[in-house]
């Protein structure tokens, strides 16, 4: 399928699901774009893995009663996220262990919970690897309203998240309270996981949040640029990776991961400063 031949489709009355899915699945990559960047900063991308087992028992849950997958997801996320930032203020026991005690528990009670609905094994490929072409017109609305609100406080608590995110003992000495802003930090995580779980479902949400800010930060070595290149990366990858999987009949989810994937390698390669090539020459 050409271009010109995917556009029209976008714009056929009759594929009404298509341009929807293609706004997500924009939408989320560029919130995950955003809040990628401090993950990243912060050196815990195991966060991203995590929160998206958390957010499981939300969306089991709601699939089950029949209501919005998204603020189900948000319920249990951000709750799972406050009793993680609680926990890991005892430094007896280091963060990424409260995680993997709180985050693994939540997904197992998912598991539990979806294996009482019916049609449990289709159901659990939906959570597991996305359903792009069946998001409501309502999840529509939550995904855009959620992602004002990730990138406005994203935008006004920019600088204190920077400073948490590299060097925490340093923001305690400015007085920064930093249990606070690692809430923030957790719940804006989750959120933005939230909302691009149906776009390439629990299991490759994690690439959506990480490898886009990992793809920037291999490109600039300043944080504004980055923070602009991320997401710019995550909608490319998105447009790219919907119009392959619609023209070759691909998983979306998959597709739009592997785009990603390709878009890293290629700067892991050929970035003018950070890129192998660029060092290789330097050393000769």
């Amino acid at each position: 399928m050409s271009p010109a031949e995917f556009v029209g489709d976008l714009l056929n009355p009759d594929l009404a699901f298509l341009p929807k899915a293609l706004l997500v699945a924009v939408m989320s990559s560029i919130v995950c774009g955003v809040v990628g960047c401090y993950v990243v900063l912060r050196g815990m991308a195991f966060i991203g893995d995590a929160v998206a087992h958390a957010v499981f028992p939300g969306l089991a849950v709601a699939f089950v009663l029949g209501g919005s997958l998204v603020l189900g997801g948000v319920v249990a996320g951000v709750a799972t996220a406050v009793l993680v930032a609680v926990f890991s203020q005892n430094r007896r026991l280091r963060e990424d262990s409260v995680i993997g005690v709180f985050f693994v528990a939540a997904f197992a009670l998912g598991i539990v919970v979806i294996s009482r609905a019916p049609g449990y094994a289709g159901s659990l490929q939906q959570f597991l690897f996305g359903s792009i072409t069946g998001i409501p017109d309502e999840d529509v609305a939550i995904v855009a309203g959620t992602g004002v609100v990730v990138l406005g406080v994203a935008l006004l608590l920019h600088k204190e998240l920077v400073t948490v995110s590299l060097d925490r003992e340093t923001a305690r000495a400015m007085g920064l309270r930093v249990f606070a802003l690692d809430l923030v930090l957790y719940v804006l995580v989750t959120l933005a996981v939230v909302i691009s779980v149906q776009t390439i479902g629990n299991i490759l949400v994690l690439a959506l949040l990480i490898t886009p800010a990992a793809t920037a930060r291999l490109l600039t070595d300043r944080l504004g640029a980055m923070m602009a290149l991320a997401p710019a990366i995550g909608g490319l990858a998105a447009l790219v990776g919907l119009y392959v999987s619609w023209s070759w009949d691909y998983p979306t989810g998959g597709t739009i991961v592997l785009v990603l994937t390709a878009f890293f390698l290629a700067a892991w390669f050929l970035a003018p400063r950070q890129g192998l090539i660029a060092k290789r020459s330097k050393w000769d």
